[in-house]
């Protein structure tokens, strides 16, 4: 057997050891989410729907209705949504489909005639590059006429060279077949993720009928997992403020939203934008993306509005209006709506949407603020995470047990009044010697 060293020689790691142990854990840990995507992506949304309707299946429990019912209503419920949206959706998107050959010819016209008032910056860079490259412009080369695709396979049978002075049989011949490797093209691409995303929305499904079908079996088993009655407690109570959190939160957002759709709809009808109730749709959902969603909406108008109407001035009200109307969302109505204690750090909630969206694509910016709804509950929850819940808080967090909060405040204020490093550091310093 190997020694074993007394408890007094035993030499903890260094804390840079330590570090390089936590980063190589985080890196694995990221590495393992985006490998799992595709197993992950349903768990993780069907546990948040699951802990979004617990509340109604608690409410029906007391009405005298089964969980195996309510699984099946809610289950049932999220299909018909879905088809209710896509039946609503589909006028607009036929009318599309068929205009395709118009819609072309359009873009096609808007995008010469954009190009040409930027001809002069396009002679102009021309000019730069002339004289960069010695006053001359370079001679394009010229390319051959018969020349195979870069992307073409040359594939045949060639047959044996005869001897020399052996005559060539007159029949023989070389046969090449040329076969080019089709483009994808984005409607193909979608077309193949089509069967890999219904799998995964029948799989989000079937695991959220049967968390909700199983009562508070979840709740029992995690309850069950601690020791003391106190730790229960504490445990059970996480659990329902995860679920208060996030049905507020999602609930809040979602009627938010709506509001949100029909007033960008009604907007862009006015200013005689095609498929209004698409921008309608496509805002609600936008909508659930923090900062980015609205930036890729804006965007989106202000580019149709380029090539559907014939001057400048109107796509550039077209943004504006979806830009005022989105402003208007963010800064006054969500926040007044929103419940304070659920308010996050703007910073943070920015960099964990570029995360799970660099992670899990459009689906993790759409569940990435209901995690940090969820990590900014268990912070508070869990002994030793308080300091990283009010990390996470909005502008005004709760106040900490401790005085660290009042400290922390007291002392940015003073360094705030100095111009300098050195000023503040002596202001600072006072505060110090306080202690």
């Amino acid at each position: 057997m190997f020694p074993i060293s007394a408890p007094a020689e035993k030499r903890s790691l260094p804390r840079v050891a330590n570090w390089a142990v936590i980063g190589i854990f985080l890196l694995l840990l990221f590495g393992f989410f985006a490998q799992a995507r595709s197993f992950l992506m349903p768990v993780t949304l069907a546990l948040l729907l699951f802990f979004v309707f617990i509340p109604f299946r608690r409410l029906m429990d007391r009405l005298g209705i089964g969980a195996v019912v309510t699984a099946a209503i809610v289950s049932l419920g999220l299909v018909v949504s879905v088809v209710v949206i896509g039946f609503v959706i589909s006028g607009p998107v036929n009318r599309l489909v068929e205009n395709a050959p118009q819609i072309t010819e359009r873009l096609e016209q808007r995008f010469t005639e954009l190009r040409s008032n930027f001809r002069g910056i396009e002679r102009a860079a021309e000019k730069i590059d002339e004289i960069a490259g010695g006053g001359a412009p370079k001679p394009e080369p010229a390319a051959a006429p018969d020349a195979t695709p870069p992307d073409a396979t040359l594939t045949g049978t060639l047959s044996a060279v005869p001897a020399p002075g052996t005559p060539q049989p007159p029949d023989q011949q070389i046969e090449v077949e040329v076969n080019a490797t089709p483009e994808t093209s984005t409607l193909a691409s979608v077309l193949n993720l089509g069967p890999a995303f219904v799998g995964q929305i029948i799989f989000t499904l079937f695991l959220l009928f049967f968390l909700l079908s199983s009562g508070d079996l979840l709740y029992l088993k995690i309850v069950q997992s601690f020791d003391s009655m106190r730790e229960k407690r504490a445990a059970y109570l996480a659990l329902r403020e995860i679920e208060d959190s996030l049905g507020t939160y999602l609930g809040a957002i979602t009627l938010i939203n709506a509001c949100l759709a029909v007033a960008i709809g009604l907007a862009m009808w006015a200013w005689g934008m095609p498929s209004p109730l698409l921008f309608g749709l496509a805002a609600f959902l936008l909508n659930y993306i923090p900062y980015l969603g609205s930036v890729t909406g804006i965007i989106i108008a202000t580019l149709v509005g380029l090539f559907v109407h014939d001057d400048l001035f109107t796509p550039l009200m077209v943004g504006l209006t979806y830009l005022g109307l989105t402003a208007l969302e963010g800064q006054l109505i969500t926040p007044y709506f929103v419940s304070r204690r659920l308010q996050l750090n703007t910073v943070v909630v920015f960099l964990t949407v570029a995360l799970w969206a660099w992670l899990w694509s459009v689906l993790g910016m759409i569940v990435a603020v209901p995690l940090l709804v969820v990590m900014r509950v268990l912070a508070d929850h869990i002994p030793g995470l308080e300091k990283f819940g009010n990390f996470l808080a909005g502008e005004d967090p709760p106040a900490l047990e401790d005085e660290d909060e009042e400290e922390a405040r007291e002392l940015v204020e003073a360094g705030d009044e100095a111009e300098t490093a050195a000023e503040a550091s002596a202001a600072t310093m006072v505060l110090a010697t306080k202690e």
